[in-house]
């Protein structure tokens, strides 16, 4: 082996920890891009990691913005849950945030519709 591909190699091993620290969204019901004949109950997020609630959320909003939570979002091991208020046809927007217990951060967005 080079000298080059041992420092890689040292590199990469030395920030894998770091990249696995991170509580990455796992699953997502409803999914990105659902389209549903009719409407959830809730959002519930699967992420790999522990998440910290204080730090973590998520925010559904409709088409206009007005946000379609029912109550706020529970917080419990790996999961996110949200109850929502009763949904019409139309697209929804859900963004949310995770903090993993170890204090790394990831956030993101998508979308689903309701058929009409």
């Amino acid at each position: 082996m080079t000298s080059r591909t041992l420092i890689a190699a040292a590199l990469v091993l030395g920030f894998a920890p770091n990249a696995f620290a991170h509580a990455f969204l796992q699953h997502a019901s409803p999914g990105a891009g659902d389209i549903l004949a009719g409407a959830p109950k809730e959002i519930v997020l699967d992420f790999t990691k522990p998440l910290d609630p204080a730090g973590s959320g998520v925010a559904v909003t409709d088409a206009s913005g007005n946000d379609m939570e029912a109550a706020q979002a529970v917080v419990d091991g790996a999961d996110i849950r949200v109850a929502l208020k009763p949904l019409a046809a139309g697209s929804y927007h859900v963004a949310w945030r995770a903090l993993s217990t170890d204090t790394h951060e990831t956030q993101g967005a998508y979308s689903f519709t309701i058929k009409p």
